[in-house]
């Protein structure tokens, strides 16, 4: 049973550092499916008891690395950004491709088969970026409203999180700033409902 943490104390924070530190490296030298618990305890330097206290199994830890970086790349992307437009759509769109680049370099061995397990994650973390930006007055206004700004919400991130994986599984054919400027224009039809 997982003991619930301090997650601002110190040492759990410094913990789950060193357990994703461990495992970050562990996934360069190995596939995610042949890594173990014991290996990223002992990487870690760290008892699996210790493990366990601060996720419930590999998968979780993956979720949370990938979670910490896809977020860290994209507050990067968007920092001084105020309203949703077609700068904030694209800086957004570029930090998805990041994450991808990131990904599969982080990953080369387990980028085909990790980059789908967790798309509903990374998805939904691209919507609540977009929705972050709308006015929440626009959002009351009407159910109807609510309901569009939420499926073009929707739309719009699965659309970049699926362009930006096919273009980084192509074999990044060009640079990812042309890719986005090339595809904004159809990215930006999909996004007028969030831009009204």
């Amino acid at each position: 049973m997982r003991i619930k943490k301090n997650e601002a104390d110190p040492r759990v924070i410094r913990t789950r550092r060193l357990l994703q530190d461990a495992f970050a490296s562990l996934i360069q030298e190995k596939d995610f499916e042949s890594i173990t618990v014991r290996d990223i305890a002992e990487r870690a330097t760290v008892n699996r008891a210790t493990f366990y206290a601060h996720f419930v199994d590999k998968f979780e830890l993956l979720e949370a690395k990938l979670t910490e970086s896809f977020m860290t790349i994209i507050n990067h992307r968007i920092s001084g950004h105020e309203v949703l437009n077609e700068e904030t759509i694209q800086s957004i769109f570029l930090g998805v491709c990041d994450f991808h680049m990131s990904l599969s370099t982080m990953c080369q061995r387990s980028y085909k088969s990790l980059g789908p397990v967790f798309e509903i994650q990374i998805k939904e973390k691209i919507q609540a970026t977009l929705l972050s930006f709308i006015d929440k007055d626009k959002m009351l206004s009407s159910p109807n409203a609510q309901f569009l700004i939420n499926t073009a919400s929707i739309m719009l991130s699965w659309g970049m999180y699926g362009a930006a994986y096919a273009w980084n599984n192509e074999g990044r054919l060009m640079s990812a700033e042309t890719f986005v400027k090339q595809t904004m224009p159809l990215v930006m039809n999909g996004a007028k409902e969030l831009l009204g």
